[in-house]
């Protein structure tokens, strides 16, 4: 009896640690953006423990930096709210994607790997089947990164207050490199493909113009060229068939 205990505790511990190990390069690729999220929230004029606890209670990287920047344009709170929804909104798509694998889980583990579910984790653990999601390893994967996400936070702080103007040495450049460590792996198929691609060129057409909502509209935009592509893929694959059948 003791034996299959020890056997299921160390089981769990392996788990842990696999999922610290997966996200280990992504939490690594992080660090520059806690810094400079953490920095940031000084130079605006934020106390330690407010810039830390940005970090340790919203924990969203994108979001957390434009609070950050609505803070120092004293934007109004609902302004910053309807904001940060928007650009938090395709964790509500993450969630309804890992639906099947976490909904029969108790009430303790959804809440907790939700907190914990970011662009990263959803990386790591979303192209997981039901039968091989384990929930120790997402919960390994997520606290670990959660870690070292307020490990750099509070690098940047203490930065902050000796290296003024921090934010200002190219830090930012690690929110690019950390979402194309996300996309490129997933890019499996031909929609995709499309969908990266009318992402890529939308958002610097649009943002080049100047339009307002620019990055709202390229994810529209390529989520539609990603469907669409989806959608009429199987048909062409059959006419192509067809007609190979017809020539012979």
């Amino acid at each position: 009896m003791r034996t299959g205990v020890k056997e299921h505790h160390r089981s769990r511990r392996l788990q842990l640690w696999q999922g610290t190990l997966a996200i280990l390069p992504l939490s690594i690729a992080v660090l520059p953006w806690g810094l400079l999220a953490g920095s940031y929230a000084i130079d605006i004029g934020l106390t330690s423990l407010e810039a830390q606890a940005l970090s340790a209670i919203l924990f969203a990287g994108a979001a957390q930096l434009v609070a950050t920047g609505m803070f120092d344009a004293n934007v109004g709170i609902w302004t910053m709210l309807l904001t940060t929804f928007f650009i938090t909104s395709r964790h509500f798509l993450y969630s309804v994607s890992m639906r099947e694998k976490i909904s029969p889980l108790p009430a303790r583990w959804r809440l907790t790997l939700g907190f914990l579910l970011t662009d990263e984790l959803f990386a790591i653990c979303g192209h997981q089947t039901k039968t091989q999601f384990q929930p120790w390893f997402a919960l390994g994967a997520g606290l670990s990164f959660y870690l070292f996400w307020n490990l750099a936070s509070l690098v940047g702080i203490i930065a902050g207050k000796e290296i003024p103007n921090l934010n200002q040495w190219g830090l930012e450049f690690a929110v690019a490199a950390t979402f194309i460590a996300i996309v490129i792996p997933t890019i499996k198929n031909l929609p995709i493909f499309v969908a990266v691609i009318v992402a890529l060129v939308a958002s610097v057409l649009l943002s080049y113009w100047q339009v307002e909502g620019s990055l709202i509209i390229a994810s529209l935009l390529a989520m539609v060229s990603g469907y669409l592509t989806e959608v009429n893929l199987p048909k062409r694959v059959d006419d192509n068939t067809m007609q190979a059948e017809e020539e012979r």
